[in-house]
């Protein structure tokens, strides 16, 4: 694919984007259609079931996984900023399906065309270079790639790829960029200690990066760090990958 090739995709847009970053998804949006792309946007789309299914609750991750399956049923592609979102759909409903063959087919169809945002890009359009989105940015970046997107999905260079091809950006060596953030979702709650001294460490790393942002590709990890950052009284901001890719969002 080439930009200006009108494809069809649904965005999926996650509960932590849809309830607290909105923006996030705005420039989504706005990124996919500056490279041609017919974004199409279910609304009655729900959470995908990851919370729930994460702590046991498999039956009600049931519901929820159906709900999505249904709702995109019919959809070109989905793309979906947030890798952990993304494997949910692509990776963990073929073990909560697994025992009905008619909702297990589907969930592999739904699964064969879900891409995460920065893989879609790159996988699907062909992009790699940013000034294509108009992307342009000032300063210096580091990159922490969040643990689904990185072990689940095995998306590592796409974000990195189209971060390092951002005009006017420096990016920054993260040491240990590959480490866990600690939030982990429930993990945070049931051991916050840990959770605490791991996202410690992490912060500790931008810190010593010489960036003046921090982008990943899942908010849910940004805010876990970006909580970290700010009780630490830094400066230092969080972004989307989205967000950096988006020459509206400043």
């Amino acid at each position: 694919m080439t930009q200006g090739t009108k494809i069809n995709a649904d965005l999926f847009v996650t509960c932590v984007i849809d309830q607290l970053y909105p923006q996030v998804g705005v420039s989504v949006v706005k990124v996919l259609r500056r490279l041609g792309v017919n974004v199409g946007f279910p609304k009655d789309q729900t959470c995908c079931g990851q919370p729930v299914y994460n702590t046991g609750f498999t039956r009600e991750a049931a519901t929820l996984g159906k709900r999505v399956l249904e709702q995109f049923r019919d959809s070109e592609y989905v793309v979906v900023p947030s890798g952990s979102c993304a494997a949910t759909i692509r990776v963990f409903y073929l073990d909560l399906f697994a025992d009905d063959p008619e909702l297990l087919a589907q969930a592999k169809a739904l699964a064969a065309k879900t891409y995460e945002f920065s893989e879609f890009l790159v996988n699907v359009l062909k992009v790699e270079d940013a000034s294509l989105c108009g992307a342009q940015q000032q300063g210096a970046a580091a990159y922490h790639p969040s643990c689904h997107l990185l072990r689940e999905l095995g998306v590592k260079e796409a974000p990195k790829k189209l971060l390092g091809s951002v005009p006017g950006l420096e990016q920054k060596e993260l040491e240990g960029e590959e480490i866990c953030c600690g939030f982990g979702g429930a993990f945070s709650v049931k051991f916050p200690h840990i959770s605490e001294g791991m996202v410690a460490d992490k912060i500790a790393n931008v810190k010593a990066s010489g960036a003046d942002t921090l982008v990943s590709c899942d908010m849910s990890c940004l805010m876990n760090m970006g909580g970290a950052l700010n009780r630490q009284g830094s400066d230092i901001k969080i972004r989307h990958l989205a967000q950096i890719l988006d020459p509206d969002s400043q």
